[in-house]
């Protein structure tokens, strides 16, 4: 038994669990590659079968320290049990937590975790993981290699497949900063494999801290996932219907970063039972921040960025998905979320990256080109804009 008398479970990786659309596997293994944030020397791994509509069976799970591409150190290897065994089924729906085990991490270093999966997942299993992950994932032909030190490679991909978390036991002191948001948050259009999204700044820069001044050691798990909305379900649930699992949930949550909207305004498919209003948007964000308080929660708002002219995957027809009312729209939350005082502080995102000559757009720079999402500079500009003094 693994003795954590004057310590806690903190979540140092995280992934949101949403459908994979498009995936099916037929008896292969996935080899995944997690950047940590907070180091330590007992962890365990979190699988989820969240979005399944049938029993999940795991045949063998394994970490290491990775090599290149699908490569791993052998001499680092273990293989994980859950409740002893190192096979288990998950129910639909469900969550399972792996026995811990002694292995050494260093913070901001990366962890080979490779999943057998035995069975053929068609199209009707619904596959949980998190597409375009800005990571690069590694599946087997047939078999389980989830020990092997080369693993054979059938394909490379950029989704991750039911892994949720990563957890390390920590001091009792260590803090864990969950962020919670869309395609900003996720990172979208960042660098792959360069870990340039604004968490993984943030957490580079607590770290830092930590280590050079003695701040506070947190963990960051990031709950980003492209699409989100606060309201309405669209690529995994809405962020009212997520909270409970997403951030509450978190082992050893104590701050959380709320950033997402745009796509509550944005309204991609134009259904009309989801367009919004202001106030319904300032609802949902406050209901969030009534929930986390509820908890013991710190909680921040991030105002959403400018969007005037974006031409991301826009519908059919259509230049973008930019309009005044939408502005207005975006405007009024932004208004109400640094005014109102439901948050226990702002984090203005807005301001960070706005043209100062032109507030309603990008500053050129830190703009990927779509005017919706930033580039590496943006997101990183982001990561730096964060005041570390909320997370003492």
């Amino acid at each position: 038994m693994v003795d954590v008398t004057n310590e806690k479970w903190v979540g140092t990786w995280a992934s949101t669990p949403a459908p994979v659309e498009g995936r099916t596997l037929d008896g292969q293994t996935v080899r995944m590659i997690a950047r940590l944030s907070i180091g330590g020397n007992i962890l365990r791994v979190r699988l989820s079968n969240a979005c399944g509509l049938e029993k999940l069976r795991i045949g063998a799970v394994h970490v290491a320290r990775p090599g290149k591409r699908a490569a791993i150190d052998p001499d680092s290897g273990q293989a994980l049990t859950f409740n002893g065994s190192s096979s288990v089924t998950i129910g639909a729906g469900a969550l399972i937590v792996s026995d811990p085990i002694e292995f050494d991490v260093a913070p901001l270093s990366d962890l080979a975790v490779s999943v057998y999966l035995p069975d053929g997942l068609r199209d009707s299993f619904q596959i949980t993981g998190h597409g375009n992950a800005r990571q690069t994932s590694y599946l087997s032909p047939q078999g389980d290699f989830s020990s092997a030190a080369d693993m054979p490679v059938a394909e490379a991909i950029e989704d991750l497949l039911f892994l949720s978390g990563i957890d390390v036991l920590a001091p009792a002191g260590t803090g864990g900063i969950v962020t919670l948001g869309d395609s900003l948050t996720d990172c979208n259009i960042s660098t792959v494999d360069a870990h340039r999204r604004w968490p993984d700044e943030l957490a580079r820069r607590l770290q830092a801290r930590h280590d050079q001044k003695g701040g506070r050691l947190l963990g960051v798990m990031n709950q980003g996932i492209g699409g989100n909305r606060i309201l309405h379900d669209r690529r995994g649930d809405s962020c009212l219907r997520r909270f409970d699992r997403d951030v509450l949930a978190q082992p050893g949550v104590t701050h959380a970063i709320v950033f997402l909207g745009i796509n509550d305004i944005r309204n991609r498919y134009a259904k009309p039972e989801e367009n919004i209003t202001a106030d319904e948007m300032i609802a949902g964000l406050n209901q969030l921040a009534m929930r986390a308080h509820a908890a013991g929660i710190k909680i921040y708002g991030g105002t959403m960025l400018t969007f005037e002219n974006e031409n991301y995957n826009p519908p059919p027809g259509l230049p973008g998905l930019y309009t005044e009312a939408g502005e207005a729209t975006r405007q009024a939350v932004n208004g109400w979320i640094r005014e109102a005082g439901a948050f226990d502080a702002v984090i203005d995102f807005d301001r960070a990256l706005r043209d100062p000559g032109h507030p309603t757009r990008m500053l050129p720079d830190y703009d990927c080109g779509d005017h919706l999402h930033p580039g590496d500079a943006g997101y990183l500009r982001m990561g730096e804009f964060v005041n570390l003094s909320l997370f003492d």
